[in-house]
């Protein structure tokens, strides 16, 4: 019987290397970057026409290439950053990882045009376009230009499942915000459709802190630098940590303004993130997230840097200890600096909601107490209810809104003189790509250069006036989530979410029988939910406002159940 299998001829193993690689726009902008880097760049600039896919250029001060080098440079699996005979150490490698396929997969699948020079007479421009290299002279100063254009010309298919051209930059914006956060002493700049977008001259945390956001949270940031032996039973050496946190008092909506890297290299590391989170404890509202970037290093033996394609992750040994010795320092450096502050917040309970047709499964309720300013205590009969107050305060809040604005624009009050709101570059473009939805929910914004925004109105549904700030967790809002299916009830929810009670705001018997009051008026007061107060552990946040976050403690059958509800204390710091 004849064989069922056959070898692959080196072309298609090509095309599929290339596809594991490169996958959307921004991964060819990490690649480039992360050679730019291993080449003692101290100065990246990027520029990029469309959605990516158009042309992305970047250009480094490195050392540059020789014409050998760089014909071999395009070619599968080379690299500079491991000996001949691989069977060294690979733990041992501090580049930013070492797959030697990242400029040969992206020859794969666009035109690549290397300008190169390694401090010769003369430069070397090399262009890769279907698989073929030319090479000739070309007039440079030390370091290399990489231009790619036409990326996935011959993928159809994969141009098409990209993202809008607005959400394919925002990633590489966000991706290059990590870069310049995480290397902090090389200047960064990113230009999209020839303007600007954001600048860092490369002079330490601070600058490239106020490249990323505004001079606000700059000044209202402290940097840590910490070293600290890992509590191990082998004791495999110290951790040392780097990094720049703003205070409480500076907060976002999502947790991806809590960025990560591990030896210079941006990192997606959900447990080295909460670490972070956990470090602020219950300095942080209860529905707010840092502004932090923590870079960490860690002993060498206790990395596997090259354990995802996309060099997204890497390996960790010593998990746990590593997790608790990052909190531990973000807690002492915010001690230190001295930035425990209280927020505070409006409570407004007076405003009626419109009652609809069927009876208040709250009328029977009894108020007997509150739970650590986080939980109303309920009696039902031979029943205890315990309701998450903030998101009761929510679920109104949001039916008024809906209620109030419907299908019709939302009402706007000028700001006179108009105010200035800082958000990443990636958030700037996505207020560019809703400009249509902002405006019918009340928001008059306007580009002003970089990552601000000029806001010259604000919604007043109700009657009541939102103020600037309310833009900037909208836009997160919108950010976190990937493909919306209601933009418009993203927004209305998190517009609900920045009034509503917070975390440790104390209610009297009288207010809290009037919350609930107005949540037994509400459409849909027990509607299930899975988002609610965020836990140390969780990873996602809610899109959509919960309504009551309930726990019935009775032997009655036939009980309308929600969510249930942690009981833990505000403090995140994990038990040890």
């Amino acid at each position: 019987m004849p064989s069922q299998l056959s070898r692959l001829d080196d072309a298609t193993v090509a095309k599929i290397a290339a596809g594991e690689v490169i996958s959307r726009p921004a991964r060819v902008v990490s690649e480039l970057i992360d050679n730019a880097l291993d080449a003692g760049a101290s100065r990246i600039d990027i520029a990029v026409d469309g959605d990516g896919t158009e042309r992305i250029r970047v250009e480094d001060d490195g050392h540059g290439l020789s014409r050998a080098d760089a014909e071999l440079a395009v070619q599968r699996h080379t690299t500079s950053k491991l000996p001949a005979d691989a069977g060294a150490s690979l733990t041992a490698v501090s580049t930013l990882g070492f797959r030697g396929e990242a400029l040969a997969a992206i020859c794969d699948c666009a035109i690549v045009e290397i300008v190169t020079n390694d401090a010769d007479a003369v430069g070397t421009r090399l262009r890769v376009e279907n698989g073929e290299p030319t090479v000739s002279d070309a007039a440079r100063g030390q370091g290399t230009t990489v231009t790619v254009t036409d990326l996935f010309a011959d993928r159809p298919a994969r141009r098409e499942s990209l993202a809008s051209a607005a959400a394919e930059f925002s990633r590489i914006s966000d991706l290059v915000a990590d870069y310049a956060l995480a290397q902090p002493d090389v200047g960064f700049s990113l230009r999209h459709d020839g303007a600007k977008t954001f600048s860092t001259p490369g002079g330490g945390l601070r600058d490239a802190l106020l490249g990323v956001y505004d001079a606000d949270v700059t000044r209202n940031a402290t940097v840590v630098e910490h070293a600290t032996a890992l509590d191990t039973e082998d004791n495999p050496g110290s951790l040392y940590l780097r990094g720049i946190l703003a205070y409480p008092s500076v907060t976002r909506s999502t947790r991806e303004h809590v960025r990560i890297s591990v030896a210079g290299r941006p990192v997606s590391d959900s447990g080295l993130r909460q670490a972070v989170i956990d470090g602020y404890g219950s300095l942080l509202p209860g529905d707010q997230y840092p502004i932090a970037a923590v870079d960490i290093a860690p002993p060498a033996e206790s990395v596997d840097p090259n354990i995802h394609p996309a060099k997204q992750r890497v390996g960790l040994r010593y998990r746990d200890a590593l997790e608790a010795a990052v909190e531990d320092a973000v807690s002492e450096a915010l001690s230190t600096a001295d930035a425990r502050r209280a927020e505070a917040a409006a409570t407004d309970l007076t405003t009626e909601l419109d009652g609809v047709d069927r009876s208040d499964p709250f009328a029977d309720l009894r108020v007997i107490g509150c739970f650590r300013a986080l939980y109303l205590l309920c009696e039902d009969d031979d029943a205890l209810l315990v309701i998450d107050q903030h998101a009761a305060h929510e679920r109104v809040n949001y039916e008024r809104l809906q209620a109030a604005v419907g299908d019709d624009a939302v009402p706007t009050a000028t700001l006179d003189p108009p105010e200035s709101v800082s958000v990443s570059p990636a958030v700037a473009s996505l207020a560019a790509e809703h400009a249509d939805l902002l405006a019918s929910l009340g928001f008059d914004v306007e580009p002003f250069g970089g990552g601000t925004l000029r806001v010259s109105g604000v919604p007043a549904p109700l009657g009541r006036v939102a103020d600037a700030d309310t833009l900037r967790a909208t836009l997160d809002a919108l950010a976190a989530e990937e493909s919306p299916t209601d933009p418009r009830d993203v927004i209305l929810a998190e517009m609900a979410c920045h009034p509503s009670l917070k975390a440790g705001e104390e209610l009297s018997v009288d207010d809290a029988e009037q919350l609930l009051e107005r949540l037994g008026s509400a459409s849909t007061p027990s509607r299930v939910h899975t988002g609610g107060r965020r836990s140390a552990r969780s990873t996602k946040r809610r899109s959509r406002p919960a309504s009551t976050a309930k726990q019935r403690v009775s032997s009655k059958p036939n009980m309308e159940w929600c969510r249930q509800s942690s009981l833990s204390p505000p403090s995140r710091r994990r038990s040890r």
